[in-house]
């Protein structure tokens, strides 16, 4: 099977590609924006027709699109979320190589929900920030293609190769900090939000399955189980062999700001806070992964300690 993959050196990206690259049937293509992929080609400004010349020429059976842009503002997202998707859907009709496409989606495109509710693929979306609306508009053009193409609509990815300005990621290099300057306290915000956070690997799974099956429309990629970043907290200060005390600041939800080793100014109360999360969720999320079950015989396999162990390590070989 020919596969090619946008997007390989992404985070989600490079998982896949070791997943595919490890399974001897697939013939792997690479095609990116970086030096090191097998193609280059830019998807925010590139045409249509030089992807068209290139599909028909490589004739792959599987097109994944694993690349996009989390953060940025509303022009640049869409650029790379939004415009690009319309590239590859324009490319793949008009190419005569007739694949099909996994493209990645996100939560994110759901926008809040009901705490303690699970949200399932029919829930009506609301993204409630730039990079969800940016990334249901690529679904939206997926979805109204008529290609072969299924959507993976992934939770929040957690494990190594964890970006360190995510929540996760901020939360583990601000325990090195304390670790390695020997602060015996560790002050938090914005540990309140509930997430479903899915292994990265877990992950690339999910997308060869989606690779070989026949599922088409948007399958919901997590755990099936939210958690509160205050627990993570605390798992991650375990694995971590962290003895201090977490003591978590009040007040509205911010950022994951460490304040470690003294107090709170005033200036810290009376700093603006921005939501941790960028996804405009809220509070909560959860997914619903029945038809992930279902559609593509998938499960997750690794549990949130495993991830945050993972996260741990790369963040203490900076120490």
């Amino acid at each position: 099977m020919r596969v090619l993959l946008i997007g390989a050196n992404g985070y989600l990206g490079r998982f896949v590609a070791d997943r595919l690259l490890a399974d001897p049937a697939v013939q792997l293509t690479a095609l990116g924006r970086g030096d090191d992929a097998d193609v280059r080609f830019d998807l925010a400004s590139g045409s249509p027709g030089a992807l068209t010349r290139f599909l028909d020429a490589v004739h792959p059976g599987v097109v994944i699109n694993c690349a996009g842009a989390t953060r940025g503002g509303a022009r640049e997202l869409t650029r790379h979320n939004t415009v690009a998707v319309a590239t590859v859907c324009e490319a793949l009709r008009r190419s005569g190589c007739g694949a099909r496409l996994v493209q990645i989606g996100c939560g994110a495109e759901y926008g809040p929900s009901q705490p303690g509710s699970s949200t399932a693929e029919d829930a009506v979306p609301r993204p409630g920030g730039p990079y969800g609306v940016s990334k249901l508009a690529a679904t939206e053009l997926v979805l109204g293609s008529g290609l072969d193409a299924v959507v993976l609509r992934v939770f929040s990815p957690a494990g190594p190769g964890t970006p360190a300005g995510s929540p996760l990621g901020r939360l583990a290099e601000a325990m090195r900090r304390a670790m390695q300057s020997g602060d015996g306290e560790l002050k938090l915000a914005g540990l309140g939000a509930q997430r479903d956070f899915v292994d990265v690997r877990d992950v690339a799974r999910a997308v060869h399955a989606a690779s070989l099956s026949a599922a088409q429309g948007v399958i919901n990629i997590g755990s099936g189980r939210a958690v509160r970043l205050r627990d993570a907290a605390a798992v991650l200060a375990r694995v971590a062999g962290y003895g201090g005390a977490l003591h978590e600041l009040d007040g509205p939800p911010g950022p994951l700001r460490a304040t470690i080793g003294h107090p709170r100014s005033e200036s810290d109360h009376a700093a603006p806070v921005a939501y941790p999360y960028p996804d405009g969720c809220g509070s909560w999320q959860q997914a619903d992964v029945r038809t992930a079950r279902d559609r593509l015989g998938w499960r997750p396999r690794i549990n949130l300690e495993e991830s945050l162990a993972d996260i741990w390590m790369e963040a203490a070989c900076r120490i």
